[in-house]
């Protein structure tokens, strides 16, 4: 069985967060480092950092930051790095990292969070409803999305 775990409350985890999200996105984990460490000052409600783990390990995660690298700038905070581990898949990790992000933030007075993803229809299943396609810094094309009101 799983658990969901706060960064902020669990700063021991920094290092090793850091680490899985750079394994699985190939982005800096200096900047994941930076964000995470942002996370446990605890001066904003963003950016927030949360992790499902199994006997310790991580098997899946999310972020919270301002912009998820997209062109909508004005659309914040948005919930970053979603993934769950490949043998895990299925289990509803992934779902409850979701309802756990919008619970929480929600009681840190964020009502509204965005989600850019190439994905679908995985999204609705949770509630999440497409808003707009915007396009992400890099990318040859625009990718969905999508908002959650979180209250």
């Amino acid at each position: 069985m799983f658990e969901i775990q706060k960064l902020r409350e669990n700063p021991g985890l920094l290092n090793r967060a850091a680490r899985w999200f750079h394994d699985k996105w190939g982005i800096d984990e200096a900047a994941y480092r930076e964000s995470m460490e942002d996370c446990l000052k605890c001066a904003s409600p963003v950016p927030q950092w949360y992790a499902a783990l199994e006997n310790g390990a991580i098997i899946g995660g999310l972020g919270v930051i301002e912009n998820d690298f997209h062109d909508r700038k004005d659309l914040a905070p948005n919930v970053c790095a979603v993934y769950t581990e490949e043998a895990y898949r299925g289990k509803g990790i992934a779902g409850a990292l979701l309802e756990t992000v919008c619970r929480d933030m929600a009681s840190l007075g964020v009502n509204t969070l965005y989600l850019l993803t190439d994905h679908n229809s995985f999204y609705e299943r949770y509630g999440w409803e497409f808003f707009c396609m915007a396009q992400g810094d890099g990318e040859e094309s625009p990718a969905r999305l999508y908002r959650k009101i979180t209250e």
